[in-house]
């Protein structure tokens, strides 16, 4: 795979004064029908496999928040994790070092480690994503920890494109609520942030965002007759402890844990990139 891996210093900048930035040209045309047929597939594939696992399990295997597809968070998006773990290609894709590399650079970390990628398909006249933080959700606790976000399809102010409070990584506890019915949730753990401007990022397909996991951000709603595609991937910087939290630990393996151990199980979570 050829992405694009350039991170130039005054990105670097933008990056950790914002708490994101936007990447148009990541993907060249041939590799963006690539990750979007191997998407596909890995979510065709995940959605059959778990139709009798009724939505999220103890398997982070099989973790797909489809149980109810009525129900108000499975249509915000279709969201399929780990699939790397089930899905040759998809393995492919999201081990480049390349990557690793890049969200290396924009984080100032020594080495990056995979958390976990997922799949997140916004339905048409799918729901709006609302503002949340990511890190306080993942059994690690790092202001350096970050995720990819690759647009499948155009994102538009019209389908669910991202949208970001910027700098609010900066400014970040480890609150957090869950992403509900209510898009200003999270201003009752932040009341400080209500009167921030959101900057929306539209971008054409086959272009990256990269955001911090403390950077507070959501999505508006696909109000079109079209799905919005994207694959993401979150990065843990290399070194990073266990925080008690179970996120998507497979249960044999959390067993193992106790609070401060390093997370450095190189099939749960590989290390993609090391600057040593």
């Amino acid at each position: 795979m050829k992405v694009k891996a350039e991170i130039t210093s005054a990105q670097v900048e933008q990056y950790q004064r914002d708490g994101f930035i936007a990447i148009e040209g990541f993907l060249d045309a041939n590799e963006l029908e690539k990750w979007r047929a191997v998407t596909d597939d890995a979510v065709a594939k995940r959605l059959e496999a778990s139709k009798q696992a009724k939505g999220w399990g103890e398997d982070a295997n099989s973790l797909v928040n489809q149980g109810d597809p009525d129900a108000y968070y499975a249509q915000v998006f279709t969201q399929c994790v780990r699939l790397a773990d089930t899905h040759e290609g998809m393995a492919e894709l999201m081990l480049a070092p390349r990557l690793g590399e890049m969200a290396g650079r924009l984080a100032g970390v020594d080495g990056i480690r995979i958390w976990h990628d997922q799949a997140l398909i916004k339905p048409p006249y799918g729901n709006p994503t609302a503002w949340h933080l990511d890190n306080p959700y993942w059994s690690f606790s790092s202001p350096n920890s970050l995720s990819i976000w690759v647009a499948l399809d155009d994102a538009t102010l019209a389908n669910g494109c991202m949208w970001y409070l910027p700098g609010t990584q900066r400014t970040a506890r480890h609150d957090n609520v869950g992403i509900g019915h209510n898009q200003t949730d999270l201003f009752k753990v932040y009341p400080e942030w209500r009167s921030l401007e959101a900057v929306g990022v539209p971008v054409p397909a086959g272009s990256a965002v990269f955001h911090n996991g403390l950077t507070a951000h959501g999505a508006g709603a696909n109000m079109t007759p079209r799905p919005r595609r994207a694959m993401t991937c979150a990065y843990m910087p290399d070194g990073s402890t266990f925080n008690g939290k179970p996120n998507i630990l497979p249960r044999e393996y959390r067993e193992t844990l106790q609070i401060g151990d390093v997370l450095d199980n190189d099939k749960q979570n590989p290390l993609i990139w090391s600057r040593k």
